[in-house]
């Protein structure tokens, strides 16, 4: 079984795939000096519940945006899969995505990820949203170049600094107001939070879509997806399978045991 690994800044994504389909995804706060032997007595748990064990893994792919949590990962793999983990970054990785940027180095590996993770499954130009502690808005042609894209704070980001720079504001959970106008402080921050972030979206979209100048199929992906989900007039499909439907392809096209799976 496959073991990939999704490290973002705010969150890490691990889930098991049998050859066939997803087994189980979890969810742990990113924290860069958890060691492998963390990792595994964590994991291990998890697995039980699904009736696997850490034997179960064979192989194992990994994106990560931080650096420092690779060398951890790397070890999770060799140590207790007995596997060399595909690390999303090394150089003589296959890709299958050609970078049209000025720096292609600067391009990220949930980036890349995920425009291989929506060329599986989508045709034509696509515009891929991806809302996390940043969100990015990512051009990629119909034959498949990554074009470059849009890095803005993600929601939770404004959020907290909305919280933390004014003495007077309290800490919300964020939540679609039924109005715009809010009657209270917490409803106008919820308002401005919630429906300023949808604006942002769909503006960012629309100039986008019209600087680039050809159709695209704009798809949301990402931790809190969920919440823009009848409210952004942009998006056209919400897939939250994005990056590890990314990460599975990686893994089929460099592993030499993956050919035909």
């Amino acid at each position: 079984m496959l073991l990939a690994i999704d490290c973002g800044n705010t969150n890490t994504l691990f889930a098991v795939h049998d050859g066939d389909d997803w087994r189980a995804q979890w969810r742990t706060s990113t924290d860069s000096t958890r060691t492998a032997d963390e990792f595994a007595v964590w994991l291990s748990q998890l697995l039980q519940l699904q009736n696997l064990t850490l034997k179960d893994i064979t192989g194992c792919v990994i994106s990560s945006v931080v650096p420092q949590s690779i060398f951890n990962l790397r070890n999770l793999s060799r140590r207790y899969f007995n596997a060399e983990p595909i690390v999303v970054g090394d150089p003589e990785l296959d890709l299958g995505v050609t970078v049209n940027l000025s720096r292609p180095q600067d391009a990220g590996a949930d980036r890349l990820v995920n425009a291989l993770g929506c060329r599986v499954k989508y045709e034509g130009a696509l515009l891929i949203v991806d809302s996390g502690t940043a969100t990015t808005f990512d051009v990629v042609s119909a034959e498949g170049a990554f074009e470059g894209g849009v890095i803005a704070p993600g929601i939770n980001l404004s959020m907290q600094a909305l919280h933390k720079a004014a003495a007077r504001l309290p800490r919300i959970a964020i939540e679609k107001p039924q109005r715009v106008l809010g009657k209270d402080t917490v409803g106008a921050m919820q308002s401005g939070v919630f429906w300023g972030y949808i604006d942002l979206i769909d503006g960012l979209v629309e100039r986008l879509k019209a600087e680039y100048g050809h159709p695209m199929t704009v798809i949301a992906t990402g931790g809190v997806t969920s919440l823009f989900d009848g409210a952004a007039r942009t998006i056209d499909f919400y897939d939250p399978d994005v990056t590890i439907r990314g990460l599975l392809e990686v893994w089929r096209r460099n592993a030499p045991e993956a050919k035909g799976v």
